[in-house]
């Protein structure tokens, strides 16, 4: 649920817009990686594609979260000292990147905007999420929830939030010439419950015989 408490018109130029993102988590505290929350103002287009990268690294995919503009490229390097295969089967952008070793880069083009989980289909743990968006204005929170656009035209827009275990929310706003700010956006993240995916293949992982 998203709740806009009491936004105030803020004068003179650039018109900004400001505001906080609350994250509850289990037992009504606020979440841990709220910084991993992605905001942004619909209705704004002019994002510029361009490459960003996602390393494998001790089991890991990091960064866990990336935003791009439509037509961007992300790599894929491995770190590791094996194999990976990093897919994804979104239908907003579907890939496999085969398998590839240590040393090696391999890269995916996501053209259409959406939200787009990336996996290794050798191991069950990595995962990263791929934002697309077409808005050039994107914001990540800080550790204390707060946000912010500079440069923001009057107009009205749709303000979204999204977080991996919160979800995502919207609303429309209006934003006057000066801008506006006092905004208050929350997600709730306290019935999460981590789901297992399927492999490339749609299936489970094994849950023996890996090397590595």
């Amino acid at each position: 649920m998203l709740l806009c408490l009491a936004p105030t018109i803020a004068m003179g130029q650039p018109g900004v817009v400001r505001g906080k993102l609350n994250l509850k988590d289990r037992g009504g505290k606020s979440a841990p990686d709220l910084s991993e929350a992605v905001i942004w103002l619909e209705g704004a287009k002019g994002a510029r594609p361009g490459q960003v990268e996602i390393a494998t690294r001790k089991k890991e995919l990091i960064p866990g979260v990336v935003v791009v503009a439509p037509g961007s490229s992300v790599a894929f390097p491995n770190h590791d000292p094996f194999n990976h295969n990093v897919f994804s089967v979104s239908p907003d952008a579907p890939f496999d990147l085969g398998l590839y070793g240590r040393g090696e880069t391999r890269s995916a083009r996501f053209d259409r905007p959406g939200i787009v989980p990336v996996y290794c289909n050798v191991h069950a743990q990595m995962w990263a999420v791929v934002v697309v968006l077409e808005s050039p204005f994107v914001a990540r929170p800080g550790v204390d929830g707060t946000f912010e656009f500079g440069g923001v035209p009057a107009g009205t827009y749709t303000l979204s939030a999204w977080h991996n275990r919160g979800g995502h929310t919207a609303r429309k706003i209006e934003v006057a010439a000066g801008g506006l700010t006092g905004l208050e956006l929350a997600l709730d993240a306290s019935g999460h419950r981590h789901t297992a995916h399927l492999n490339k293949f749609g299936k489970p992982y094994p849950s023996e015989g890996r090397r590595y």
